[in-house]
């Protein structure tokens, strides 16, 4: 019998669920240094301002646009990344401030 027993944050579940794909967590990774792994060539906004667009993590991760833009909504829905829509594109920057209570909650629920 377990005493005191106290659920896990979800909010938390809901993150390490989303990283627990390679894919996503690639992805995530490729996000904290846009510049480094994204050519600024051909984009319609400031990467470190509004993020990149999904054509060009598409591009990157060698995916189908359909298959990237369900991973990067589940990183959203996660509060991992925000998206900001440019005309048609969307893109992904991202929450660096959730990010870092995440991992907060992480450390002290471990």
């Amino acid at each position: 019998m377990v005493e005191n027993a106290v659920s896990p944050d979800p909010d938390l579940v809901r993150a390490l669920r989303a990283l627990s794909n390679p894919m996503r967590l690639q992805l995530l990774l490729w996000l904290r240094e846009p510049e480094r792994h994204f050519s600024a060539e051909g984009a319609i906004a400031d990467p470190a301002e509004v993020g990149i667009c999904v054509t060009h993590i598409r591009a990157k991760a060698g995916l189908a646009q359909s298959t990237v833009s369900a991973y990067m909504a589940e990183l959203e829905r996660a509060g991992l990344v925000r998206a900001t829509r440019v005309g048609k594109w969307t893109h992904y920057k991202r929450d660096e401030q959730r990010i870092a209570e995440l991992v907060g909650t992480l450390g002290r629920t471990l």
